[in-house]
């Protein structure tokens, strides 16, 4: 059997483990009465890829880690690491002027936690990030360094298109368990699967140019605690289905911009 067709035969084992275990974990969590929102009822199932990545890799396919990235790389890899860490600061920044092009109001900042000011707030999350790191690897070793690369050898613009639309996918009981409410569940899934293709865009970006697992794992780190956080608390009162939008606008963007530079290139 050559590499190519054992990496083939471990991605039914994969997909099977990484959403049997996450799907089973979510709507059990849901049906015990737990709330899908706490980041600990979270926890199980936010490993379930890295957990199907490392059973495949190890014992199925037998091909080993020396392609998942797992040497953070910091000195060769600084410039796609300040990206990671400040780039949804600045992706918040673009929501928010898109939001107000769309006529919304912007909340203020302060006192959105415990009195603290605005700008302390952003500095604390900024700090927190790189602490959260490890357990957004939990996704980013299954989906960006395990499944991107075994998905269309060769054609990294599809394999990371079908990366993010199965990464979309993976969450969609989320939509369900009160996790994200859409007042139009079709539509909502669809921005929302749209703003997944996007991330992964941005975070295989991330991955092929920085050559570490880590960097994007720090992206996805501050996608959830920075850009999800903030842009919540200044669209307070705004309907999730115009939050995703405004969030999915300026990442599409970008996105677009790497896809038509041809970044995805190792």
């Amino acid at each position: 059997m050559t590499t190519v067709q054992a990496r083939l035969n471990g991605l039914p084992v994969f997909l099977g483990l990484a959403f049997g275990l996450a799907w089973l974990g979510m709507i059990g969590a849901w049906a015990l009465g737990f709330s899908l929102v706490n980041p600990l009822v979270q926890l199980p199932f936010a490993f379930a890829p890295a957990l199907a990545a490392f059973v495949v890799r190890r014992w199925v396919t037998g091909e080993g880690f020396a392609d998942a990235g797992l040497r953070p790389r910091l000195r060769a890899a600084w410039p796609q690491y300040l990206m990671a860490w400040l780039g949804p600061a600045v992706l918040v920044a673009a929501t928010a002027g898109v939001a107000v092009l769309f006529g919304e109001h912007l909340a203020p900042l302060d006192g959105q936690i415990g009195g603290m000011p605005g700008w302390a707030l952003i500095a604390v999350l900024l700090l927190v990030v790189p602490l959260l790191t490890p357990i957004y690897w939990g996704e980013e070793f299954g989906w960006t360094a395990y499944l991107r690369q075994r998905v269309f050898p060769g054609r990294p613009v599809a394999a990371t298109l079908t990366t993010g639309l199965i990464w979309a996918v993976w969450h969609y009981p989320l939509a369900f368990v009160g996790y994200i409410e859409f007042d139009d569940v079709v539509a909502g899934l669809a921005v929302w699967t749209l703003s997944f293709v996007c991330q992964e865009v941005l975070l295989s970006w991330l991955r092929v140019r920085g050559g570490s697992v880590w960097t994007a794992s720090l992206a996805h780190a501050g996608n959830n605690m920075v850009l999800s956080l903030l842009t919540g608390f200044l669209l307070a009162g705004v309907n999730v289905m115009a939050v995703t939008v405004y969030l999915t606008i300026p990442m599409a963007a970008l996105a677009a911009w790497v896809l038509a530079t041809g970044r995805l290139r190792p």
